[in-house]
This record gives structure tokens, sequence and C-alpha cells, in this order.
């Protein structure tokens, strides 16, 4: 989902050495910038090649925007045969963060956005029947991953990826990155993953945009070696009143009421980017107890009133 704003603060590198490259291109509906420092200009550059290249792949894999990717595929027939390696463990991790979550992230919530899109495109809203209807087809155990199939045992049902994707591109991209012998860099696939400090020896400072207010910043994260994802009721919203948006809750089918926007500090920019999700439907205590049993993990959620909670040691 797209979310943190990639604003790296200014600061004065101590190796005079070290020179800044970067990157941009569009994936996965959202823009992509990857930031490398290095001394090597052709170090920097095989890099962000490679980088880039993860970002593409993850694209072509698993963009609903692609009509020959093998999400959009998988949802027209409702099975896959020899599924790309890529999108059996994105599957899976899916699958891990739902089970984690009571159900709270779930990837086969494509039918409710079909039916949101829909309606809006009538000035609408969907009825309760529609809804009810539409829930039917959602539940996250219904996707069967082998190595070789993917089933949705629930015919009419489908999936969607873009609460977990950008996150994955970036975990992706971070590590072709690591691979290519990079320390020090930043990726922003709308989802973001921080290498090492910066040259400085200064975290890299991310503002986390305020869910009311588009160049207002809630807080400024600090991050090194670790990957930030926000979630917010802003970002596609059905309603003027953004009562009715793209997140939604698997077991009513409705979109959540009490939070504004959920970012998640973690290891792993996927697992961010599900959690943010996760965390709108649950809401700020269930949310938040969540986090606080996952090592490694922390979360800073606006709720609509305004109101800022966040775990002790989110890092801002």
């Amino acid at each position: 989902m797209l979310g943190a704003t990639g604003a790296l603060a200014a600061g004065k590198p101590s190796r005079c050495a070290v020179e800044s490259f970067s990157r941009s291109a569009a994936a996965l509906g959202a823009a992509v910038n990857i930031t490398v420092l290095h001394s090597s200009r052709e170090t920097a550059r095989a890099a962000l090649d490679a980088a880039m290249a993860q970002v593409r792949l993850v694209d072509e894999l698993m963009s609903l925007y692609r009509a020959d990717s093998q999400v959009s595929l998988l949802n027209r027939a409702g099975v896959l045969d020899d599924p790309h390696p890529c999108l059996v463990e994105i599957l899976d991790i899916a699958r891990e963060i739902s089970r984690r979550t009571d159900g709270a992230f779930d990837i086969t919530v494509q039918p409710l956005w079909q039916l949101y899109s829909a309606a809006a495109a009538a000035r609408t809203v969907p009825d309760d029947r529609a809804v009810r209807e539409a829930v039917r087809l959602v539940d996250w155990r219904s996707v069967d991953v082998t190595a070789r199939r993917v089933v949705l045992r629930r015919p009419g049902s489908a999936i969607t990826l873009n609460a977990i994707a950008q996150g994955y591109a970036a975990d992706r991209a971070a590590a072709a990155l690591r691979k290519a012998g990079i320390t020090m860099a930043l990726v922003d696939t709308g989802e973001i993953a921080a290498l090492g400090h910066k040259p400085d020896g200064s975290c890299w400072k991310i503002g986390i945009q305020h869910p009311r207010h588009r160049d207002a910043c809630v807080a400024v994260a600090s991050l090194a070696d670790c990957c930030m994802a926000t979630s917010g009721d802003y970002a596609t919203s059905f309603t003027d009143d953004r009562l009715y948006h793209h997140i939604f809750d698997p077991l009513t089918g409705r979109s959540p009421r009490e939070l504004a926007s959920a970012t998640v500090v973690a290891h792993s920019a996927a697992h961010a980017d599900a959690l943010a999700t996760a965390l709108m439907v649950m809401g700020a205590e269930r949310g938040l107890a969540l986090i606080r049993t996952l090592a490694g993990t922390e979360a800073l959620l606006v709720k609509k009133s305004g109101q800022i909670v966040a775990t002790s040691a989110f890092p801002a």
C-alpha cells in the first residue's frame, strides 16, 4: 500500500568518496525510487540494475494492472499451474500473516474491491445484500498453494496482493543490493527498506504522511537496517468522508472506522506492509497488542479522531 514518504534528512557525509546514485521507475501502481551510496559508480549502477530487475519481476508476476500477470491469470481461471517461486513465497507469507492476525489480513478481499469500485463509479455504495454476497467469497484459508499449483477453491473468488506486493518488492530489491555489495541504500516502492546507516553514521529519516494533510507528516522515523510501511484510509477512498475506502474488514465487508492510518516498522517490508493493513482492520487495542508479541516490530497508529498511539520503541 502507498504510505511513507521517502524524505531523506540532510546530513554531511563523513566519507567524501561516497557518492549517491539513484534510479526511478513505476511498478505495482506506484512510483519506485532506489538510492544507493557507494564509492564506485560501476558497482552502484550494477546494483541498481539488479534491484530494479527484482522490482520488475514482482510487478510482472503480481500486478493487477497487468492482464498477463500470474495473479491476473489465477483470478480469471481459478487455478494456476507452475507458479513462479516468488509467487509461492509471497502467498506463504500472506498466509502466515493471515493466521497471526486471525484473518484481519486477507488477500481474498478482491471481490469486495470490485464491488465497491463498481458502486463508486455509479456514485453510490453497495447495499448490505451485495456486501454479504461478496463476503461469502472471502476466506484466506480457501487458497491452496503448492510449488506446482495454486487453486482458489471458492468459485468466483479472487486475490489481491496490493497490500503486500510493494513491501515484497522492496525486500527483493534490498536483497539484490546487498548481494551486489551495497551496504548503504534506501529503497522506496511505496514501502521502505533502509540498508545500513548514512555515511555520517546517522539513520535514514523518513516522514510518515499525515492522513488528513497531504504535505504534512505526523512523525519522522529513524531507520537503519529495517523496513517501514504505512496503510491509510486516504490512499483510495470511495466516498469523500473516507468511511468507505480500499481497506476492508474481511468479516463484515465494510471499511473499518477507528483508524486513519497505521505504520509498521519491521525487519521485512512485506511483513510491515501486510501488518499495516491488518492493524487498520484490527484497531488500536487489538493491533498494538499483536505488535507487542512480534520481535523487532513496532507500530504507530493515527486514529480518525487525530489521536496518535504507538508502541514504546517506535523509532520516531
